[in-house]
């Protein structure tokens, strides 16, 4: 099992959470105060799928940008 955080940016005033909670792969997504708007936690068998549920996020409508980051 591989795990990752994506945090993402958004533009003003979008809610990304329950969007992105619907993508395979993300088990938990919330919002979140600071420098990126919410948080997708992802978990999925191979690490080359990791790539996949990053980008179906980041091509989310009103996702601004997104930035990945990987258990070790």
């Amino acid at each position: 099992m591989v795990k990752a955080l994506v945090l993402i940016r958004t533009k003003p005033g979008v809610r990304l959470k329950e969007t992105a909670k619907k993508i395979d792969g993300v088990k938990q997504a919330f919002d979140v105060t600071g420098r990126f708007d919410a948080v997708a936690i992802v978990e999925v068998d191979k690490f080359s799928d990791i790539k996949r549920v990053a980008l179906k996020i980041q091509g989310l409508e009103g996702a601004r940008r997104t930035e990945t980051l990987i258990q070790v």
